[in-house]
């Protein structure tokens, strides 16, 4: 289980609600699009009354006082996301594994096979058996610093950054049955 999000960014703010809510514009409620900071999770936030949120805004939607989101109506597959929050999804995520580096760098470090013909190394899009090898081998000269040091180390090897960000995004499509990043 993972641990409830504290924060999320914003996708896409919706003043009037849902286009397809037929009730009348003033039972209709504003809506924001958000993702958490911690596990990617798509969430759908109800912001308090008269408060207008920018995509890309930082809310705080944990337990203590919130300053903006009144309630969080739960999680959101990502089909039932906007066209807008499907657009700034990818940046969201960037901007997030950029943030998180040494998260998913320790990932790379510490990944552990998954059975006895798969490493979890390989599910990461562009990482084959040549490539799992090499960052096992290089991992035992010593634990990877930065993506920059992977890159550096493990020859070929597609861009970690990037890496991370589409096995993300996948996850979110659900594209993949094995979630490594993204809590559903």
């Amino acid at each position: 289980m993972m641990k409830k999000e504290e924060e999320a960014i914003v996708l896409d703010f919706l003043p009037n609600g849902y286009s397809f809510d037929r009730r009348p514009i003033h039972l209709k409620t504003a809506i924001a699009q958000a993702m958490g900071k911690e596990n990617f999770t798509i969430l759908e936030l109800v912001p308090k009354k008269g408060i207008f949120l920018q995509p890309y805004e930082d809310v705080y939607i944990g337990e203590g006082k919130r300053d903006k989101v009144h309630h969080v109506n739960g999680k959101m597959p990502y089909d039932k996301l906007t066209e807008t929050g499907k657009a700034e999804l990818e940046h969201v995520v960037k901007q997030l594994v950029e943030k998180q580096e040494p998260r998913f760098v320790a990932f790379i470090n510490r990944a552990q096979p998954l059975s006895t013909r798969m490493h979890i190394l390989e599910l990461l899009p562009g990482v084959g058996k040549k490539h799992m090898w090499e960052i096992l081998e290089q991992r035992k000269e010593g634990e990877f610093k930065s993506f920059a040091d992977i890159k550096e180390r493990v020859k070929l090897m597609p861009d970690p950054e990037k890496t991370i960000v589409k096995r993300v995004l996948k996850e979110l499509m659900g594209e993949e049955k094995h979630l490594l990043f993204v809590d559903k």
